[in-house]
């Protein structure tokens, strides 16, 4: 549906990683906002899911391209990506080469969404957004259901009539002349809050709401765990040892002060760590993944050997046949 594809902010399962195979810092999941590499997460109850690194290294459109590609054409096309990597052409990647192409296929990324956005929702290309025009052209729909239709809860949780109401006080948070019009660049904070210091307290509230089902203002160990794991209903059933690890990580550093719960400065410092630059991390995975003699950076035949960590194909079933060795 458009409007939720449009409108909702993006949960940015962005997951932990270094050099290290299993680092002890990877059991950070979901919600972790702060330069956003990719809407997949990192690990999947533990296991390794490629198609993390794929977005995070070409970003989520040249990624699904990849996709599609032939073994043959995606070391092809990847072997020009690493010239463009290779910035000082001195024919290897350096972990800051490959951090700051990261980084720009993240801003690329996002550029590209909020063009394609803002042409959608601002057809005559005006130079501002007036709230009225992007809420009935994402909402408009509704004016045509009854009351009980509107109430209806979608997926998350939300009826409707709430994710108007959300989505109005992100776009005042946006707005910052307070003129109930958004700019090029005000609209990009709107569909992109995480990427904006003065939207940060936005990006904290929705995560709060999301999590926090009883209202009372503060995430439980229950709630916080229920965000993520919805088994274990019956008494029997055997909890993952990546929930146990989460119940850990809630009890001995979420809950900082140690009252049962996390507030909002403690969902903040869970959500947008100030400490930790996922790109760089990401940089540091990708070398240790391809980096066969071990001196910290990559030939251009270090990255193709290994090409299915940068980019996979759906030829090879998203690199994982490489993995198994049974089709080659």
């Amino acid at each position: 549906m458009q409007a939720r594809n449009v409108v909702k902010a993006v949960v940015v399962m962005v997951v932990v990683v270094c050099a290290a195979a299993k680092p002890a810092d990877e059991e950070k999941k979901n919600r972790v906002y702060n330069e956003k590499l990719s809407d997949e997460e990192h690990f999947i109850h533990d296991e390794h899911n490629p198609d993390y690194d794929h977005e995070a290294f070409l970003g989520e459109d040249e990624a699904r391209t990849f996709d599609q590609l032939t073994p043959e054409e995606s070391r092809d096309r990847l072997s020009k990506i690493v010239d463009r990597i290779d910035s000082d052409n001195s024919g290897v990647v350096t972990e800051k080469e490959l951090q700051a192409w990261i980084e720009y296929t993240q801003k690329r990324y996002i550029n590209d969404d909020v063009k394609r956005q803002w042409s959608t929702n601002n057809p005559e290309n005006k130079d501002m957004l007036h709230w009225e025009d992007y809420k009935t052209r994402v909402y408009g729909f509704i004016d045509n259901m009854d009351q009980n239709e509107l109430d209806t809860e979608e997926d998350d949780g939300m009826s409707y009539q709430e994710m108007i109401k959300r989505d109005k006080r992100r776009w005042e948070a946006a707005d910052r002349d307070g003129d109930s019009t958004l700019t090029l660049e005000e609209f990009t904070d709107f569909l992109h809050p995480e990427e904006a210091t003065h939207m940060t307290h936005i990006v904290v509230l929705e995560t709060m709401e999301d999590i926090d089902k009883d209202n009372d203002g503060k995430i439980s160990l229950a709630e916080y765990i229920g965000d993520m794991y919805r088994g274990g209903h019956d008494d029997e059933s055997e909890e993952p040892s990546w929930v146990s690890s989460e119940r850990e990580q809630f009890t001995e550093f979420r809950d900082k002060n140690q009252d049962g719960f996390m507030d909002e400065e403690e969902v903040r410092a869970w959500i947008i760590p100030s400490d930790y630059n996922h790109a760089e991390a990401e940089a540091k995975h990708l070398i240790y993944e391809a980096d066969s003699d071990g001196n910290a950076e990559l030939t251009k035949d270090e990255i193709l050997e290994k090409y299915d960590v940068f980019v996979g194909s759906q030829a090879t079933d998203f690199g994982e046949a490489l993995v198994r060795h049974d089709e080659f």
